[in-house]
């Protein structure tokens, strides 16, 4: 548990009672990889921190192209923000990239947690605030830089992953074609 701790001691400092409360509202799962934690169109119940592994948050259009939004690797938080606060069905998948292990906080224990530990109600918020800086950044990112730049950032947002993850799902990430993304990595690799 001293991974989520450290996450957690990073935003606010707990004391021993409000740090046993806290662990004793998570729930431990482990992932296979590509298993689903959550489907597009059911209600997301959990905020989810990764212990270890890749988890993926993505959409799938009308053609059945995968669109990956967002990565959770060690360390990182992830959930359907949208389906969690408003507690109507989601729009995204969240599945594991590779086997992984995982604490689930449920949205009613998260509920709970502000109730009885108010600084998480800080913490949370400033989660949520860094999500919302890193979408719009990515936006903006998607509309304004080239699809050269777009890895350069995804190389320096995500080390660990460039080596780890199937490139199609870094080039689904960047929002180019899988055959695009190994011929412009081809090129970026010649280039050095």
């Amino acid at each position: 548990m001293e991974p989520i701790l450290q996450n957690v001691a990073r935003h606010i400092q707990l004391n021993s009672t409000e740090i046993e409360f806290f662990l004793s509202l998570l729930e431990p799962r482990s992932l296979k990889s590509k298993q689903l934690l959550l489907e597009e169109g059911k209600i997301c119940k959990y905020s989810t921190f990764v212990l270890s592994g890749c988890l993926k948050g993505f959409t799938i259009d009308k053609n059945g192209f995968e669109h990956i939004l967002s990565f959770a690797t060690t360390g990182w938080w992830i959930a359907d923000m949208y389906s969690l606060i408003t507690q109507q069905p989601g729009q995204l998948n969240i599945q594991a990239s590779s086997p992984s292990e995982v604490l689930l906080l449920s949205k009613t224990n998260q509920d709970n947690l502000y109730r009885e530990v108010p600084k998480f109600e800080r913490f949370f918020r400033i989660l949520t605030e860094n999500s919302l800086v890193a979408s719009q950044q990515r936006v903006v990112d998607n509309l304004s830089l080239s699809a050269e730049d777009r890895y350069r950032h995804f190389c320096e947002k995500y080390p660990s992953l460039v080596q780890t993850l199937p490139q199609k799902e870094i080039a689904s990430y960047i929002g180019v074609t899988p055959e695009f993304f190994s011929k412009m990595r081809s090129r970026l690799l010649k280039g050095r």
